[in-house]
């Protein structure tokens, strides 16, 4: 991929807030739903970044989109495309400088209810 493509890739989503601009309300309000926390669990346990299409969601296509919405505008995933692949990837280094111990203590709270 050209430079010039992979920068027009990257461009395509731009609402990912700045790392300041995380708010714990926001990030507290996005997991409220028990499907953005499977997608951040499932994220979590992935070994790498994963493709809308990859989760295990028992919602229509544009119902998962919102959720993805709401976990991209909250600060709490990074989407990119690859191709025509959107892919996700959760802002651990930045989530875990702004509240220490949060997201583990989500995934391992979502791990353990889905037993």
């Amino acid at each position: 991929m050209t430079t010039r493509s992979a920068q027009s890739q990257a461009e395509r989503i731009t609402d990912h807030p700045p790392a300041e601009a995380i708010t714990l309300q926001g990030v507290l309000e996005a997991l409220v739903d028990p499907v953005r926390r499977s997608i951040v669990a499932q994220i979590a346990a992935s070994s790498g970044d994963q493709a809308c299409g990859t989760f295990d969601m028992a919602v229509t296509r544009s119902t998962s989109a919102h959720h993805f919405r709401v976990l991209r505008q909250c600060g709490l995933i990074r989407q990119y495309y690859v191709g025509t692949s959107k892919l996700n990837t959760l802002r651990r280094e930045e989530l875990d400088r702004a509240f220490p111990g949060l997201l583990d203590a989500v995934v391992n709270a979502e791990a353990g209810a889905t037993r």
